[in-house]
Parts: structure tokens; sequence; C-alpha cells
């Protein structure tokens, strides 16, 4: 007989030794596990098994072995109707299952709108709709607030200027060699001096041997 939850979110941790279940938020997923049932059928079954061996071994002992194993093959016998998942088992099986899901319902809500089975931190207390269906306000108000944060030092970032350096970089060619004279204050293929003079004019620099300034044409004394 299938079982009938009271949500299909749910899994069944149950073993032939007992049964348990958890129940999972429909949003989060966050589960729920029941308390643990051991099974009697189980239970018996292990008892009727060490009868049957502690007889046998008793029997033995006496020099009866005959006898011991007449009586240890009974108790197999007996104790074979619950190997396997039996009709006892099953009936078991069922009463825990309806008894787990009394218990876990405590701890889950009902959305009335979109019948999902929610855990508590899933349930808006004020509007009585999960927060799926009715976020919390203070939630939603934190939530924008930060990604507008966030969208605005965006935008002051874009709009600040960062590099403050010489992207146009002329090159120094040397007067002597004509070629280009590096960084230094002499030329790096010939040694020229490579000292700058400041037109008087305009005031752009020109290379030390220049007699016109390269700007504004005013002649180097």
């Amino acid at each position: 007989m299938a079982l009938q939850p009271f949500t299909r979110n749910f899994a069944d941790n149950s073993t032939e030794a007992g049964f348990q279940f958890t129940f999972f938020c429909d949003i989060c997923n966050d589960g729920y596990k029941t308390k643990f049932i051991e099974s009697r059928t189980y239970k018996k079954k292990s008892f009727l098994s060490g009868l049957g061996k502690a007889v046998s071994l008793g029997a033995t002992i006496l020099g009866k072995s005959n006898i011991g194993y007449q009586i240890s093959r009974g108790s197999d016998i007996l104790s074979e109707r619950f190997q396997g998942m039996t009709p006892e088992w099953h009936k078991e099986h069922e009463s825990a299952f309806e008894f787990a899901q009394n218990e876990a319902k405590e701890h889950f809500r009902r959305c009335p709108k979109c019948t999902k089975y929610v855990c508590e931190n899933d349930w808006n207390e004020q509007a009585t709709l999960c927060i799926g269906c009715a976020p919390r306000e203070s939630v939603e108000v934190a939530s924008a607030r930060a990604e507008k944060m966030v969208e605005d030092i965006k935008a002051k970032a874009a709009g600040t200027t960062v590099f403050t350096g010489e992207v146009d970089r002329r090159q120094t060619i040397c007067p002597e060699c004509g070629k280009p004279a590096g960084e230094g204050k002499f030329c790096n293929n010939c040694g020229a001096t490579l000292g700058l003079i400041k037109c008087p004019k305009c005031g752009a620099q020109s290379p030390a041997e220049t007699k016109f300034c390269g700007e504004c044409g005013t002649k180097f004394e």
C-alpha cells in the first residue's frame, strides 16, 4: 500500500530495524527528521534468532547435538517469517509514517496561496503566507538598499580619474647622431649632451643645439 504523505517532498529513512522519515521545506529544502521508531517485528526476529542459537549451543555442550539441531532448526523456520519486509512490517511502517507526519506537521506551515509546505524561516507571520508569495518587507528593503549602494559605488568609480600621468610621450632625438637618445642627459648612442633650453617667448623646450624654437620659431641666442 502506497504511503499518503501530507507533502511529497520527503525521504523515507526506514530500515528493517525501524522507521524514520525526513520532511523538507518546499522553498529552502531544509529538512526535519522525525524520531526513530524501532520495529517490533525486528526485535522479535532478533530475539527468536538469538534464542535458537542459545538452545543449540546449550544442547551441544550437554552432548545432545541432535535435539539442539531440531530446536535450532525450528527456531530458524519461525524466524524466516520475519525475513525481508513482511506484511506485519509494512503495517508497522504505515503506522509509523502516520505518526511521523503528525510530528513533522508541527514544524511546517501550508501556504494558502501556493499550497507549499514551508519551514518557519520561510513563513511570513504578518501576511500569513510563505515568503515566496509575500516577501518580508524589511528583508526586501535591506536587499534593495544594498543593490543601490553597489550601483552608486560603481557609478562613482566610473567617474573618478585614477590615472593622472602623461599618456602622450615624446621621444628625444639626438641633435648630433639623429638617433633616439633615451631618457638620460646624454645620448645613448653618441654621448652628446641632451640638455634642453627653454624658449623665452612660448616656454617650449628644445635640444641645446637648436637655433630656433620648434613651437614659435623664436631664435635662440
